[in-house]
């Protein structure tokens, strides 16, 4: 059974499923979806065409299916989707999407959106995702699995990074981020392998090893990149997670590659 504080106004045709808990002072509205379980503490706003998967958690004055930012959009009802076990923290904003791409913003299962986080319209966003304090994603940046962005961070719109990565705090990112590289700095180049994330995620010492004899064959000084990029997918060919960032980088983007800093 839901439990609804009487400040809250939920708008009639909102579909709410088992046991959802909306605190004082939120407000659904009229085509929102909250799945079962779903927590919306206080001071909440879930608007728009949006549906919020199973066991959601949102702190205060988080926004969540709010109109882009873009000046193409004439209020189409386009559509924000966000799974399950997401912990959503204050202040946070999720917009839809635009009809100038698919018209949805899509944010996958059990990520954690620290204080002031932005994921901005047409963006689709991972599983296991944790984005820091004040992270911004900027429009239809794609953003795979299990990646890490810190604090302060921001996305230029239709970069993409791979899964497995983590972006350093303040990072300044115009370029897309290969699976499992670890990319710092204003403008972000990348710095090597996200070693800390790939142990936590149960990595063995010769799979690492494998990893980081890819990378220093991918980006060594000898030859053209194309070249290097050959040989990496020839020697590695047996290697899963080599020929991600194989097919990460042979994949026509509309960024540029994040690569290491030739300082």
């Amino acid at each position: 059974m839901s439990a609804i504080h009487p400040t809250a106004i939920v708008h009639d045709g909102a579909v709410l499923g088992a046991d959802v808990e909306i605190g004082p002072y939120c407000i659904v509205g009229a085509r929102v979806t909250l799945g079962d379980g779903v927590r919306l503490l206080s001071h909440v706003v879930v608007d728009g065409v949006t549906e919020l998967g199973e066991a959601c958690v949102v702190h205060p004055y988080a926004y969540l299916g709010g109109p882009p930012q873009h000046l193409a959009h004439k209020g189409e009802p386009t559509r924000l989707v966000v799974g399950a076990r997401n912990l959503i923290r204050e202040h946070v904003t999720f917009h839809t999407g635009t009809m100038i791409d698919q018209g949805v913003t899509r944010i996958g299962s059990d990520g954690l959106y620290m204080v002031g986080c932005h994921v901005a319209h047409d963006c689709v966003v991972g599983d296991r995702v944790v984005m820091a304090n004040n992270a911004a994603l900027g429009g239809h940046v794609k953003v795979a699995n299990n990646v890490f962005i810190g604090g302060l961070a921001g996305l230029h719109q239709h970069s993409r990074v791979g899964s497995g990565a983590f972006v350093g705090a303040g990072a300044v990112v115009t370029k897309d981020i290969i699976p499992f590289g670890s990319v710092w700095g204003n403008h972000a180049h990348l710095e090597g392998l996200n070693l800390v994330g790939l142990r936590r995620r149960g990595f063995g010492r010769e799979k690492i090893n494998t990893l980081r004899a890819a990378y220093r064959l991918l980006f060594a000084d000898e030859g053209t990149f194309q070249e290097r990029l050959d040989d990496t997918a020839e020697t590695f060919a047996d290697v899963p997670e080599v020929m991600e960032i194989v097919d990460f980088i042979r994949v026509d983007g509309a960024r540029p590659l994040c690569l290491p800093s030739l300082d």
